[in-house]
């Protein structure tokens, strides 16, 4: 695949899932579980979000040598 396609496709995605679950410990956070109920999510959250964030540069945006 280009690189180009990839560096797209790949910040696409990782994107998506950045709001997707930002949004998703958010309305945990403010919901009825408040903000110590929603802690242990957050914190699982940002531990998941890291490693996609890193896979993304990773596979997309780090050149390889051959």
């Amino acid at each position: 695949m280009p690189y180009t396609v990839k560096l797209i496709a790949g910040f696409i995605g990782t994107a998506l899932l950045v709001i997707f679950v930002v949004g998703l410990s958010h309305s945990i956070s403010t919901g009825f579980a408040g903000f110590w109920g929603g802690f242990p999510f957050m914190v699982i959250i940002i531990v998941v979000l890291a490693m996609a964030i890193y896979d993304f540069w990773d596979e997309c945006v780090r050149r390889r040598k051959p």
